[in-house]
């Protein structure tokens, strides 16, 4: 085999690679919502990290910070995407605190078969003494009308509140 063929034959699986890459990344939940292909409510963004709520809530603020390209597990993430969801999450708790003065923050990845979206995605969650955090992963609190109402107003709120804040970390 020949230089040129050879050359051919690996652009081609390159080719390849790329081309499922892409059809993954085009059915991947996490990736339509953190490059905004589905309805969101974004409350932090950079180039590499899409902050928005979740629009199942916990509490008032409960935001999930994806990367923008597609992750599906935290050993995948690299090092320059692993700080600016660092830095996504530093401001949010920020943001968070000083609109909501929850009693505590949770911050959890969930991997594997627990991860619902297939894209790596870590959970900020303002919290109080009740509920328990245990109802967190019962059903009993899902569907929280309330909140979900007022998801617009929240966005606004902790989307300005973030932005004031991106400069100090």
């Amino acid at each position: 085999m020949n230089v040129m063929n050879r050359f051919q034959k690996r652009m081609s699986i390159e080719q390849e690679k790329v081309t499922d890459q892409m059809r993954e990344k085009e059915k991947c939940t996490g990736c339509m919502l953190a490059n905004k292909q589905r309805p969101v409510h974004v409350v932090y963004e950079d180039q590499l990290v899409c902050g928005i709520l979740d629009h199942d809530p916990f509490h008032e603020g409960h935001t999930l910070l994806f990367p923008k390209a597609h992750v599906i597990e935290i050993e995948d993430v690299n090092q320059k995407t692993a700080n600016a969801i660092m830095k996504g999450v530093t401001i949010v708790v920020k943001a968070i605190k000083a609109l909501y003065n929850p009693a505590g923050i949770t911050i959890c990845q969930n991997g594997g078969e627990f991860n619902d979206l297939d894209h790596y995605h870590i959970h900020v969650i303002p919290r109080e003494r009740e509920p328990s955090f245990a109802d967190f992963y019962s059903e009993a609190l899902l569907n929280n009308e309330a909140l979900k109402k007022k998801l617009p107003e929240t966005r606004v709120a902790l989307a300005a509140k973030i932005e004031r804040l991106k400069g100090t970390v």
